[in-house]
């Protein structure tokens, strides 16, 4: 836990310097006058859980904004993280309850299991619409219930292929391939050589999701219909199902049982040479005093996810919202706080710092020079253009969300990669069990 006060901030950074910095940030943001409606509160305070990083300059400068924030309102704000797993349950919980975090950020569509216990903050995602070009169309899936905002778009943890260079080439390959068959031929001439690929097939939210979603859609399947009837089941799926099984046949052992943090592990341990995930495991790899991981970090290279049969791109990308719960006393603040946080003075240095690591959800982050700066960083700038959402082709709501939370969809292909069901099998399982969210 994190508490970040005016007193403190002035301590830890210096008077001089944070008074210099305060008013520095006061003249230059031309926003503090358009936002006077979300004044903080007399005496305000706010709590803050997010997820914990991956990405050591994420943090950093998250909570570095956070601080200025603290110092120029005088707003105490406490900051929690959590892995991405135990997020979910404590914004639930909060939601049943009625007390909890003033604000959380979290993953996908879960909100919307609990949409009436949020804030309305469409005043806020118009404003900053406006005024930094507006945002992806994906976000309107995801931050919107019965015609309102109740979330604000953060962005995508974007995933895309990471691969070691040198092992390609030693397969034949010069680049990654760019369809499903070629990713294939690519992934078995990986493992002839005893240089594997893998892909989490454990409850990982980000990474599991990623890349089964991605198959799925990629041969037509789908969870649900635009009328929000289930259609799992399907040709489409199974054929995608057949897909994965083979593909699954040249991965490293184990995967069945990975989480997010998994597939990193292995690759900087120099035991996985081809898997899907954010840009962590390169920043890892850069940032390292380790010789061995610098050699693997000049040796790697990312590339967006492959296009399947239906000929367009089909990528599931973790989603992050902020949201306010309405038992909060200083809602006001709450807006402020994330205005603040959302501006290009706090936003662009965070992206920099964490090297695109969230894709922002507004179209004016497309020009930050990280996504230039290096070529390996240039896949993740495509992650909010790529991507369908989580409950495609189906409503975004309540069964969506608890659709996603039960990894349907990724038990599904479980299921059908191990040979525990068989392809037909594991579909059928898995319609029944999203018939219990989609009821009719």
């Amino acid at each position: 836990m994190t508490v970040y006060t005016r007193r403190r901030f002035l301590r830890s950074a210096g008077a001089a310097t944070a008074l210099g910095a305060a008013g520095h940030l006061l003249q230059s943001d031309p926003a503090q006058s358009a936002a006077s409606k979300w004044q903080p509160e007399k005496g305000a305070s706010l709590r803050l859980l997010r997820w914990k990083r991956f990405i050591q300059g994420d943090e950093e400068v998250f909570l570095a904004n956070t601080r200025r924030f603290a110092e120029i309102t005088g707003v105490e704000v406490t900051v929690d993280s959590e892995n991405w797993e135990e997020v979910r349950p404590k914004a639930a919980v909060a939601a049943n309850v009625g007390a909890g975090p003033d604000i959380i950020m979290a993953t996908n569509e879960d909100h919307l299991q609990y949409a009436g216990q949020l804030h309305d903050v469409s005043d806020l995602v118009e404003y900053l619409g406006q005024k930094y070009g507006g945002w992806y169309d994906i976000c309107r899936s995801y931050g919107m219930y019965d015609g309102r905002w109740i979330a604000l778009p953060t962005g995508a943890g974007g995933g895309a292929w990471v691969c070691r260079k040198s092992m390609l080439a030693a397969a034949g390959f010069d680049a990654l391939p760019q369809d499903f068959g070629g990713l294939l031929k690519l992934c078995q001439q990986l493992k002839a050589r005893g240089t594997p690929p893998g892909m989490a097939l454990g409850h990982a939210t980000g990474d599991a999701n990623g890349w089964t979603h991605w198959i799925l859609w990629g041969f037509g399947g789908k969870l649900a219909n635009e009328d929000n009837t289930v259609a799992i089941n399907s040709k489409e799926t199974v054929a995608a199902l057949e897909y994965a099984k083979e593909l699954y046949q040249t991965f490293v052992p184990g995967t069945l049982s990975w989480l997010d943090p998994s597939n990193n592990k292995a690759f900087l341990d120099g035991q996985l040479f081809l898997t899907n995930n954010g840009i962590s495991i390169y920043y890892a790899a850069k940032n390292s005093t380790d010789a061995k991981l610098k050699e693997i970090a000049a040796d790697m290279d990312h590339a967006n996810m492959p296009i399947g049969p239906v000929g367009k791109p089909t990528e599931f990308q973790l989603f992050f919202n902020q949201m306010i719960f309405k038992y909060t006393k200083y809602p006001k603040a709450a807006k402020e706080y994330l205005r603040f946080m959302m501006e290009a003075e706090q936003m662009d240095p965070w992206v920099q710092a964490s090297i695109g690591y969230v894709t922002p959800s507004l179209r004016y982050y497309e020009k930050n020079p990280i996504w230039t700066v290096d070529p390996k960083h240039t896949p993740y700038r495509n992650s909010m253009q790529n991507m369908l959402p989580s409950g495609y082709a189906g409503k975004m709501g309540y069964a969506s969300a608890g659709a996603l939370s039960d990894f349907i969809v990724v038990n599904m292909v479980a299921e059908a990669a191990s040979g525990s069901k068989t392809p037909k099998e594991a579909a059928e399982r898995a319609q029944k069990r999203a018939e219990r969210y989609y009821k009719v």
